[in-house]
């Protein structure tokens, strides 16, 4: 396996660099589970004993590993991609396993016992592989040296929101040398400091906010305040336009769309391209046609030029990543680990996006007709 070459330098010792190739093999079988002793099974192994080790104590850095992966994504699929934040719910039972807690599932849709990671995907035209993952670890733990202790939470990692997450993962992909067009994600990693940060790399964006996201301008040479769902409601109907954000399984994601230059507030004509990314700021809503009452509302930042679909499409995009986790899931095994340390998780999920990644490879390489990839 050509990938796996790339990761042979990170293991020292002969024992965890050819179980990291049979671990991978294992999750990118055909196997009903991929936990330890199905993987030991499908290894030739007697016991799940060499893969634990492998996830536990074996000496490797995850993290090393973890930028082999970027790079081989951003060699399989090239510059110019979407950089995708979102995060995912991996449902767990007990008390034991890192960062877990009742806390809302994307996943189940409700509050569950679980875990939550953050992750990072590169999207372009031929697909969606994951560059980087966080393990989201809440107050509690974060203040609980016990819980700590057992779980191997290393010492000096502190608390972290997941917008302070998702902006350290952006940007150790960008001073790695990915260079993505945009960057899009939900309402919860539109923080202001995460677009000043993205606005300062001079990098364009559409993020997610919520309908009580509330504005402050002057009109009228009046210091007004108004929310984001107001202000879509003073628009003229005639400044909707109804456009795809791309193909579904059930064919064209039709919504009706409407924009706001925010230094144009109050006027329903169309906003014009300003000169830079960073002043060209607009807010951004999407109305369900079968049910006008439910609207998603953005912040977005532009380049010149930019058109209404061209944003949508940005919009749209960030759709990827839930096709990301769901193919991560059910091919690669990424939600079927049975580890509870900190250490443990980052190295499963790793190898389990690096076995993704791979899938991600072939597919690319079916689009452009078959061509050889680096696999």
């Amino acid at each position: 396996m050509k990938l796996h070459a790339r990761l042979a330098p990170r293991f020292v010792r002969a024992e965890p660099r050819q179980r990291s190739l049979a671990y991978l093999r294992g999750l990118l079988s055909p196997l009903e589970r991929r936990n330890g002793w199905q993987l030991a099974e499908h290894a030739g192994e007697h016991t799940p004993d060499g893969m634990q080790r492998l996830l536990s104590t074996a000496g490797w850095d995850a993290d090393a590993v973890r930028d082999d992966l970027r790079a081989y994504v951003l060699d399989t699929f090239g510059p110019g991609g979407i950089l995708v934040i979102d995060e995912t719910g991996f449902l767990k039972k007990g008390t034991k396993s890192a960062g877990v807690k009742r806390q809302y599932s994307g996943t189940a849709g409700r509050i569950e016992n679980c875990q939550v990671g953050v992750f990072l995907a590169y999207t372009t035209e031929h697909g969606t592989s994951f560059v980087d993952r966080e393990l989201f670890l809440p107050q509690e733990w974060a203040d609980d040296p016990e819980r700590r202790r057992e779980a191997r939470v290393p010492a000096a990692l502190g608390f972290q929101t997941k917008p302070q997450l998702a902006l350290t993962m952006i940007e150790r992909a960008l001073n790695a040398g990915c260079k993505p067009a945009w960057v899009t994600g939900d309402s919860v990693y539109s923080s202001s400091a995460l677009c000043r940060t993205l606005e300062e790399r001079n990098l364009a964006y559409v993020l997610a906010i919520t309908s009580a996201h509330t504005l402050r301008f002057v009109q009228d040479g009046e210091l007004r305040q108004a929310r984001v769902d107001e202000l879509f409601q003073e628009l003229d109907p005639q400044a909707w336009q109804r456009l795809s954000a791309g193909s579904g399984s059930k064919g064209e994601r039709l919504y009706d769309w409407a924009w706001i230059n925010t230094r144009r507030l109050g006027r329903s004509d169309t906003p014009q391209p300003t000169e830079t990314v960073g002043s060209a700021r607009w807010l951004l809503a999407r109305r369900s046609i079968a049910k006008p009452e439910e609207v998603t509302f953005y912040r977005v930042c532009s380049p010149p030029a930019t058109t209404l679909q061209d944003v949508v499409h940005i919009a749209g995009s960030r759709w990827s990543i839930e096709v990301g986790f769901e193919q991560a899931k059910n091919e690669a095994g990424l939600d079927e680990y049975e580890v509870r340390s900190h250490v443990g998780w980052y190295r499963h999920v790793t190898l389990a996006l690096l076995a993704h990644a791979l899938l991600g490879a072939l597919r690319a390489q079916h689009k452009k007709g078959g061509r050889e990839t680096t696999t």
